[in-house]
């Protein structure tokens, strides 16, 4: 063989090896089932009512690209949930926006957004959260359609862990990591 095909034959099983990586030893690798044991994340009781949240956003090469603080407002009519979010941006960006989830008697989610292409669905199990949906960027930030796979975790303490990772193409190019929490309080920056 010649030295193009021994370098072709690598770059290939490099390829496959990281692919498998990602697939079955990394944040892709969760199921719903893997946290069915422990307290249990009821989106009813979580999110209803004020929640405050603040995080930051990583771009591709793993900095902060962004941090957030943000309010929320949940009601629940029978088993749909209107969540209005409001988030300040370290830029002076501040973003409205609005997500409807559907909870099924099964615990399947059905999430829907403005910004969201179609429908997202997800699954609540155990003490963790499962979202998958396709978000369409605003022109500003590119306009792209990226998939998102969006985990949260509840904690002991009754706040919510949220890690979110945003694909193109299946490469990672953002992470979003939240903390979220009931308030009765407003931010200061309204």
């Amino acid at each position: 063989m010649s030295f193009m095909t021994y370098i072709l034959i690598g770059a290939i099983l490099m390829a496959i090896a990281m692919f498998l990586k990602e697939r079955y030893v990394s944040f892709w690798a969760q199921k719903s089932e893997d946290y069915a044991d422990g307290p249990i994340f009821d989106i009813r009781e979580r999110f209803n009512g004020p929640v405050e949240c603040e995080g930051v956003i990583y771009g591709p090469t793993g900095k902060v690209s962004s941090r957030f603080v943000a309010n929320f407002d949940a009601t629940w009519n029978g088993n749909v949930c209107t969540m209005v979010e409001k988030f300040y941006y370290d830029s002076g960006q501040v973003q409205d926006r609005v997500w409807t989830l559907t909870l099924g008697n099964d615990g399947r989610i059905k999430a829907e957004a403005p910004d969201v292409v179609g429908a997202g669905t997800g699954q609540q199990s155990g003490s963790a959260v499962l979202l998958n949906y396709r978000i369409k960027l605003t022109e500003e930030a590119g306009g792209h359609a990226l998939d998102v796979t969006d985990w949260m975790y509840l904690m002991s303490n009754g706040n919510i862990m949220n890690r979110s990772q945003f694909r193109k193409w299946g490469i990672k190019v953002a992470e979003l990591v939240a903390t979220m929490r009931p308030t009765d309080k407003a931010y200061a920056g309204e």
